[in-house]
C-alpha cells in the first residue's frame, strides 16, 4: 500500500511538472509572450539585405498580427493564417482556408461554428472565452479576406 501512494505521488508530481513545462514555459503566456510576426529587430538587422517591398511586408505583418482580433483572443496561439502573413502556432491549423471549410469538416457553417463549436478542443477553448457578437464579425471578416487571398 505504501508503495502504491508513494507511486502515485512521485506521478503526480510528474505529470504537473510535465504540464508546466509544456504549457507555461515552452508555449509561454500569451499576454506577456505573444508568438506572432517579426520583431522590428529582426527586419532592422536584416534590412541591408530586403528589399524595400519585402521590408513594408514584414512591417505591415508585424502591425496587423498585433491587433487583430485574432491575436487579442489568442487564437494566434495555436493558429496561424498564412494567406494574411499571420505567423502564429502550430499546433492547429492554418486557418487561410477555414472561412469555406469549417463547414465540410465540422457540418455547421462557420458562424455557427465560432457560437458553439463541435470540436472538443475548440469547444473548450470558446467555452472559456467565447465572442461576442462583434468578435465574432471581426474574426468571420478576417477569416473571409484570408479566404479570399488565398485564392488569388
Amino acid at each position: 500500500m505504501q508503495k502504491a501512494v508513494i507511486s502515485f505521488v512521485i506521478c503526480a508530481l510528474l505529470g504537473f511538472s510535465l504540464g508546466y513545462l509544456v504549457f507555461g514555459v515552452i508555449m509561454g503566456d500569451s499576454e506577456k509572450q505573444p508568438q506572432v510576426a517579426q520583431s522590428e529587430s529582426t527586419a532592422t538587422n536584416s534590412a541591408t539585405t530586403e528589399t524595400k517591398d519585402t521590408k513594408e511586408a514584414a512591417n505591415t505583418t508585424s502591425a496587423v498580427s498585433e491587433d487583430t482580433i485574432l491575436n487579442k483572443k489568442g487564437c494566434l496561439n495555436c493558429h496561424s493564417v498564412e494567406s494574411l502573413h499571420l505567423k502564429g502556432g502550430a499546433v492547429g491549423p492554418d486557418l487561410s482556408q477555414a472561412f469555406v471549410n469549417v463547414e465540410g469538416k465540422h457540418g455547421k457553417p462557420i458562424e455557427e461554428f465560432l457560437k458553439a463549436p463541435t470540436s472538443a478542443v475548440m469547444s473548450g477553448v470558446i467555452g472559456k472565452n467565447p465572442l461576442t457578437d462583434e468578435e465574432r464579425k471581426q474574426v468571420l471578416e478576417l477569416l473571409k479576406q484570408a479566404s479570399e487571398k488565398n485564392n488569388e
